[in-house]
């Protein structure tokens, strides 16, 4: 119907910002990407694409928005004061920070995703001893989620699991309790519930309407799930810059370092991120046609090599170690080749992190669905199909798409008869 309200998903990924917005029937309408300039790490950047990606959507398209939600990089953290204002750059979610490690363990004794150097409990812990004045702690979707509100109070459960929130028991740690930083924390909302209205200033300056409903998102990785439709059988790889392994279970995973657990749309949905991913394939092919030199692999075949393909020193799953070093020689002559060991690297983490979450409870899949740039490689996803011993399926949608559908949920029912009642 031409008249009914519209849903605008905003995804801040690791390499960049994409938008969509989805109809009642969750059709895409209109979708657009740009790159960060600077990096992940400046919130100035985010707030750039932002500004240039929304008007750019037609405005009968606008016009008709009637929710918005938001999903960024789980354990991307920023330090700001209570009028949202950033004190220096975001610390993001690759970022390690050993030195706290001795106080991490202090304080979340039983384990679990935010007991770790990669956590967002010790980028919060480094960030307070940088900053030592009031100060907010917000992950980068909830930093944004308050940047649209003109209000920074809260926070979205996913986003905040690695920071300590308890998402079985509903509270933070006891632990956080005696902590004069406890007020530096948020108010913690489930995905999908609306926060509030934009405000009049945002409406303003994207030419969105002022009615429009900010409505908690998810994380990046949890928002690629929603637009895969996984099948109960089925585990989700996202090879994006990145490698992110989910599966939904009927119960929680057991606790383990690197690994979280969330609840999207009702359902429990384990998994765990690696840091390596695409982000290592740009940086060791910068300006080269992947897909052309994919297609001299031969995926039938091994590459003979042995690679760790890590962007950087350190790794958060399926192993937690923030010393482990990249394996990136020795490098053949052949691009091609090199190539092939690299994904064969890839594929191998990815290998190694499925056996990791069924070690912890999860349900091994008896087949895969893949999102992401590496989504789009058949070279790979057949090499990747020999090495895991799975079938493997595509879906292109982007993950913008995904945390959208969580606007449009929240959209349908308030306008539900359900909603107008008692």
């Amino acid at each position: 119907m031409a008249n009914t309200p519209l849903a605008l998903g905003i995804d801040l990924g690791t390499s960049g910002v994409r938008i969509a917005v989805i109809d009642g029937d969750r059709s895409l309408l209109f979708s657009a990407a740009t790159g960060y300039r600077q990096g992940l790490h400046a919130p100035s950047d985010w707030i750039r694409a932002l500004t240039e990606l929304i008007p750019s959507i037609p405005p009968p398209i606008r016009k008709r928005m009637g929710a918005l939600a938001v999903d960024g990089t789980s354990g991307t953290l920023l330090a700001c004061n209570h009028q949202g204002t950033p004190l220096g750059d975001a610390l993001p979610y690759h970022q390690a920070c050993p030195e706290q490690i001795e106080h991490v363990r202090d304080l979340v004794t039983e384990g679990g995703p935010a007991c770790s150097a990669s956590s967002s409990l010790a980028r919060a812990l480094r960030l307070l001893k940088q900053h030592e004045h009031p100060v907010l702690l917000r992950h980068q979707a909830d930093w944004v989620h308050g940047w649209l509100l003109q209000d920074w109070r809260w926070g979205e459960e996913g986003n905040n699991i690695r920071l300590g929130w308890l998402l079985q028991d509903q509270c933070w740690p006891q632990s956080f309790q005696r902590e004069a930083w406890m007020a530096a924390l948020p108010d913690i909302r489930p995905s999908g519930t609306p926060l509030g209205t934009l405000s009049r200033q945002r409406s303003n300056e994207l030419g969105l309407p002022n009615d429009l409903i900010v409505v908690a998102g998810t994380t990046d990785a949890n928002a690629a799930v929603l637009t895969a439709d996984a099948a109960d059988d089925e585990g989700i790889t996202v090879l994006g810059s990145t490698l992110v392994i989910k599966r939904f279970m009927d119960e929680p995973l057991r606790p383990g370092a690197g690994t979280s657990t969330h609840r999207v749309g009702g359902r429990w949905l384990g998994g765990g991120a690696s840091n390596s991913g695409g982000a290592v394939l740009r940086q060791v092919f910068p300006g080269v046609d992947l897909t052309e030199l994919s297609r001299q692999i031969d995926p039938e075949e091994s590459s003979g090599l042995d690679l760790r393909p890590l962007a950087c020193k350190g790794e958060r799953f399926p192993v937690d170690d923030p010393e482990q070093e990249p394996v990136l020689t020795p490098r053949p002559v052949s691009d091609a080749l090199y190539l092939h060991a690299l994904l064969e690297g890839l594929s191998r983490i990815e290998r190694d992190g499925w056996q990791r979450l069924q070690q912890l409870g999860a349900p091994a899949p008896k087949k895969l669905v893949t999102l992401g740039g590496g989504a789009r490689n058949p070279q790979w996803r057949r090499l990747r199909e020999r090495m895991l011993g799975l079938p493997i399926r595509s879906c292109t949608t982007p993950p913008a798409a995904g945390v959208a559908r969580l606007a449009l949920t929240a959209l349908q029912q308030k306008s539900s008869p359900e909603s107008h009642s008692g």
